[in-house]
C-alpha cells in the first residue's frame, strides 16, 4: 500500500526540526519526493535533505517566511516547480513565540503568533489549490495541537487560539474542497519532546504534562509520523476528510 508514495510530490512547511523533519525523513525513505521548507534553520534542513538522499530518496530545501502571505505563496510555487507538481501539502510550520500573558500581550505579539500559526495555513493552502486543480486531486494536512482543545498552558493563549482556528479551518476546507477531490485533515500532537518545549517549557511545565498523560511520558516526533502517513496515503484514508487525529498518549480523550 505504500507503493503509492514512490514519486509522490510533497511539501512540508517547518520541516527542518521536530515533527516536520521526522515526517520528511520517513516520506523520503518511502520514495516520496520532498520539498523541505525552513525559515532560518538552514543547517538542520540540509541535514534532513541529506538523510533522505542517503536513504535513496529525493529532496531539496525551500527557504522562506510562511507568516507573510506573499512568501507563503512563493514557497508553495517554488516547491511545486522543483517537484514538477504537488500532491501533498503538510502545513506544519508553527511556534508559540514565547509564553505571554494577557496583561503582557500587545499588537505585535498578536500579529506574530497569528500570522505564523494561522495566516500561513490559509495562504499556503490557497496557493496549493491551482496545482491540485490542474491534476484533479490533492491532499492537505494541517498540524494543529492538543492546545486547540484544552486551551494550552499559561501564557499560551494566542498559540492555543491560533491552533483552534486551524482545527476549525480544517473542517471547513474539507467541506469546501471535497467536490474537487481534495482531502483536508489535521494532526494534533500532544506534549512531544522536541525543541519547541526546550524553548517554551521549563521542568515544572513538563512534569505537569507527564502527570496528565496516562502513558506516563512525553511523545516523540517519530511517534507522530504514522498519523501523517495514514492521512496522506489514499489507500488507507481515501474516505477520510475533515478529521483531526489526536496523538497525545491519552492526555486528551475527546
Amino acid at each position: 500500500m505504500f507503493d503509492e508514495w514512490k514519486g509522490k510530490r510533497v511539501l512540508i512547511t517547518g520541516a527542518s526540526r521536530g515533527i516536520g523533519a521526522a515526517v520528511a525523513r520517513q516520506l523520503g525513505a518511502l520514495g516520496a519526493r520532498v520539498a523541505v521548507h525552513y525559515h532560518s534553520s538552514q543547517s538542520p534542513a540540509d541535514e534532513v535533505v541529506a538523510a533522505i538522499r542517503e536513504a535513496g530518496g529525493e529532496a531539496f530545501t525551500v527557504k522562506g517566511d510562511v507568516s507573510r502571505a506573499g512568501e507563503a505563496a512563493r514557497i508553495v510555487d517554488e516547491a511545486a516547480s522543483g517537484l514538477g507538481g504537488l500532491d501533498v501539502l503538510i502545513n506544519n510550520a508553527g511556534d508559540m513565540l514565547g509564553r505571554v500573558s494577557l496583561d503582557e500581550m500587545d499588537d505585535a505579539q498578536y500579529d506574530r503568533v497569528m500570522d505564523l500559526n494561522a495566516r500561513s495555513v490559509v495562504m499556503a493552502s490557497r496557493a496549493a489549490l491551482p496545482h491540485f486543480r490542474r491534476q484533479g486531486s490533492g491532499n492537505i494536512i494541517h498540524t494543529t495541537s492538543i492546545a486547540a482543545r484544552n486551551g494550552g498552558g499559561l501564557g499560551a493563549g494566542l498559540y492555543a487560539s491560533a491552533k483552534g482556528f486551524v482545527s476549525t479551518l480544517t473542517r471547513n476546507m474539507a467541506k469546501e474542497l471535497a467536490g474537487e477531490n481534495i482531502r483536508v485533515n489535521g494532526v494534533a500532537p500532544g506534549t512531544i519532546a522536541t525543541d519547541f518545549h526546550g524553548r517554551h517549557s521549563n521542568e515544572d511545565h513538563l512534569a505537569a504534562a507527564r502527570a496528565s498523560i496516562p502513558m506516563g511520558r512525553l511523545g516523540t516526533s517519530e511517534e507522530c509520523v504514522g498519523a501523517y502517513l495514514f492521512l496522506a496515503t489514499d489507500a488507507l484514508s481515501g474516505y477520510v476528510t475533515g478529521q483531526v487525529i489526536e496523538v497525545n498518549g491519552g492526555q486528551l480523550m475527546p
